[in-house]
């Protein structure tokens, strides 16, 4: 650690700093013509560059070495290529014209790939598209990406499910370091803002090699919005109106960039009511946000680095029974608070044929909880409901039933040694250390350290016909609880993934990968009433490592007009902890014990993109999911979505313009959940339609940006199997209209 840290000082001071140029220009590979407006990106170095009219572009002051670079237009085929800095030749590109969607790159990953070069499948979706759709959340619009579903509590609150699998054995980085929230909490949700994401990618499957514990079951990994490029700025503001909830989100973003140093600025408020139904508005699943993001960063020839701050303000109400009717937006008790700071920098320092990436992070998640019999001590119970005008007014006088800080820094350094012949090598060591504090009159976890320690090496071989891709890792996480109870837990885990071209046309990824989760503090050290699940859960401090193996094989069939997906996978977790009641009561509550188990997960998804010839502004897209999860002893593990399949019709207007516009009429079909574990209840299928268009006009010589959609557009009364009101047998949120519209300055 020592010598990394002082070649790291010797690299920041040096004075010796190369100073490269290259030129280039893109032509189209049918008609010769330059091409303006491409994209150029160098995804290492974070640098990027678009044609002038010409066709040509430039780069100054870029680090000698060995870098990916990749290029792309709307309309055209994204493509990528590897090139030697320094280089005194003019680069000439060409781009063949193709209907399917461009490809970007892979952050999530360690080697930053087109995704058609990526060993690993991950799964991308930008927030634009996202919120396309009409979700009102992040945590939403992340449910509609293929293999990702929501465990939710109302609209307020949505955790990411991979393939069955949340909570701790899902891993949500943010800022590019891990997001720590007391994530363990069946009604703790997300705690970040879509406003200034660029995008959302999905890792399904264990990824503790490249992340450590809790990414068992996969990641999440959230990229914030681009600074912009170099020697430009740009400024936008709109916000988004929601019939179903009569709320709003609004944004306001500024950013601009000079030859060294960037800034950017972001800042959103969000307001909510009780979402409607066919038949009644849910009470108190109102909700309200306040979002600010920051950014500051500098690059030179051989040195860059961003500094992030993120700070989101919640105040969401928890749902309980069907009650008070109202468009108001405050939220009634019981209600959580909450305060999330993210401080993050991400940094490389260039050699001349290597690199050196350290990340380091701080989360100060700060948790409140207000329940009811917290308020007015000293007064009957029934003066409490005389008047909400009273109620709202006295809430910021509450004390917290519960209150917990957990503050969290985490580091995680990456060397990217020379490229030898075929290999690409990366090492790397990753750790963390968190405190959590109790402050309130319930104590739901106890105070606790925890501390972890990673160390990990992957490589990429590139071989003519196949690439390789394979790693190990070894973790250790010492806990230390209420200063007088210590646990260790230890583990070795590996990854091994092949990607090869069968034909021109079809592309075969077979990855096998381990993984682990360390129990974490509920787990172990539970004991009382779990309030909003009527449970009496009882820990084990003497729970064991959860320990998987995943096998996942993926064939892609893409041509020119067609392409078609089959993704496949199986999961063995050995000691899968779960709860299961032993057939008492305390309190009048059932107890619960969390126990052991082995469990398997396999399932998979199918998927056609079709775009005929001539009509390649026509696209239907149809998908199928499914998932199944059983324990070794025969019974279904719980929070396992149903089954369902999406089709969507969708049409592109002049796609090869600056500017394009969209419509889309999309219909998802939920199967029925009979498959259950002990404590949940069935659900029935159902069918939702949703549709929308959108596009870009010139206001005052800058894009204006309008979309509108509706979801649920049959006003169908259902329930999703995922939601944490289903027990009470209340339903999902009813038909919505969205209008947004964004301006660009």
């Amino acid at each position: 650690m020592k010598t990394i840290l002082n070649l790291l000082f010797l690299s920041i001071v040096s004075i010796a700093m190369s100073q490269n140029s290259i030129q280039g220009i893109v032509t189209d590979a049918e008609s010769g013509d330059g091409l303006p407006f491409v994209n150029i990106y160098f995804p290492q170095l974070e640098k990027g560059t678009t044609t002038d009219d010409t066709g040509k572009f430039s780069f100054n002051n870029l680090p000698s070495g060995n870098y990916s670079l990749v290029y792309s237009f709307v309309g055209y085929e994204t493509k990528s290529m590897k090139l030697s800095i320094p280089t005194t030749d003019v680069i000439s590109l060409t781009l063949a014209s193709s209907a399917i969607e461009m490809e970007a790159v892979i952050i999530s990953t360690p080697f930053h790939q087109l995704q058609s070069d990526n060993v690993m499948k991950v799964e991308r979706q930008t927030i634009k598209e996202l919120k396309a759709s009409g979700a009102v959340t992040l945590g939403e619009g992340i449910s509609n990406i293929a293999g990702v579903d929501g465990v939710s509590t109302g609209l307020g609150i949505t955790k990411p499910v991979i393939r069955g699998l949340s909570s701790n054995r899902v891993l949500v980085y943010t800022q590019g370091v891990r997001l720590e929230n007391q994530q363990f909490g069946d009604e703790h949700g997300l705690g970040l803002s879509d406003a200034g994401v660029e995008s959302v990618e999905v890792i399904k499957g264990p990824a503790s090699l490249l992340y450590g514990s809790d990414a068992l079951g996969g990641v999440l990994y959230i990229n914030p919005e681009r600074f912009a490029q170099e020697n430009s700025s740009h400024g936008d503001f709109g916000g988004t109106y929601f019939s179903n909830t009569e709320g709003y989100n609004s944004s306001a973003g500024y950013k601009a960039s000079g030859e060294a140093f960037k800034v950017l600025f972001r800042g959103s408020v969000s307001e909510h009511a009780d979402y409607n139904t066919a038949d009644y508005r849910v009470t108190n699943t109102r909700f309200k946000e306040q979002d600010f993001k920051a950014g500051v960063g500098y690059q030179s020839s051989n040195f860059k680095t961003d500094f992030r701050y993120n700070i989101n303000h919640s105040k969401i109400g928890i749902p309980e029974e069907i009650g008070e009717q109202s468009t108001n937006r405050t939220p009634l008790l019981p209600y959580q608070e909450l305060t999330n700071h993210i401080f993050s920098s991400r940094s490389t320092v260039f050699f001349k044929d290597s690199k050196l990436e350290f990340n380091l992070g701080y989360i100060y998640n700060n948790r409140n909880e207000f329940e009811e019999e917290h308020e007015h001590e000293h007064e009957e119970e029934g003066d409490f409901h005389e008047e909400d005008e009273h109620l709202e007014g006295e809430h910021e006088t509450l004390h917290p039933a519960l209150q917990m800080k957990l503050k969290t820094a985490n580091y995680d350094i990456k060397y990217h040694l020379p490229i030898m012949g075929r290999f690409e090598t990366i090492v790397g060591i990753q750790g963390m250390n968190q405190v959590n504090t109790n402050y309130g009159e319930e104590e739901l976890i106890p105070d606790a350290v925890t501390n972890d320690f990673g160390i990990l090496a992957m490589s990429h071989i590139h071989f003519e016909k196949f690439d390789l891709q394979l790693g190990v890792r070894y973790d250790n996480r010492w806990l230390q609880i209420d200063n007088n109870i210590n646990k260790a837990f230890n583990s070795f885990n590996g990854a091994f993934g092949i990607k090869t071209d069968i034909t021109n046309k079809i592309t075969a990824r077979l990855n096998l990968a381990t993984g682990f989760r360390a129990p974490n503090l509920a787990e172990l050290t539970s004991d009382g009433v779990h309030h909003g699940t009527n449970r009496y859960e009882i820990g084990n401090i003497d729970l064991n490592n959860e320990q998987n193996f995943q096998t996942d094989l993926a064939l892609e069939f893409k041509s020119k007009h067609i392409e078609f997906f089959v993704n496949g996978f199986y999961n063995h977790i050995n000691n899968y902890i779960y709860l299961s009641p032993n057939g008492t009561f305390i309190d009048s509550e059932p107890v619960y014990n969390y126990v052991q188990d082995n469990a398997a997960l396999y399932g998979g998804e199918v998927g056609l993109h079709f775009h005929p010839h001539p009509l390649d502004w026509l696209h239907y897209e149809s998908s199928f999911e499914t998932v199944t999860g059983k324990l070794d002893s025969g019974d279904y593990l719980p929070l396992i979505p149903a089954n369902s399949i999406n089709n969507t019709i969708r049409v592109e207007f002049d796609i090869k313009e600056k500017a394009s516009s969209y419509a889309f009429v999309k219909l998802q079909s939920v199967f029925n959940q009979g498959n259950v574990s002990t404590f949940e209840t069935t659900t029935d299928g159902y069918n939702l339609l949703s549709a929308g268009f959108g596009g870009n006009i010139k206001v005052l010589n800058n894009d204006l940006s309008i979309t509108i959609s509706g979801t649920n557009l049959t006003n169908k009364t259902y329930i999703n199997h995922l939601s944490r009101l289903k027990p009470d047998g209340i339903f999902n949120m009813g038909r919505n209209f969205s209008l947004g519209l964004t301006y660009s300055l």
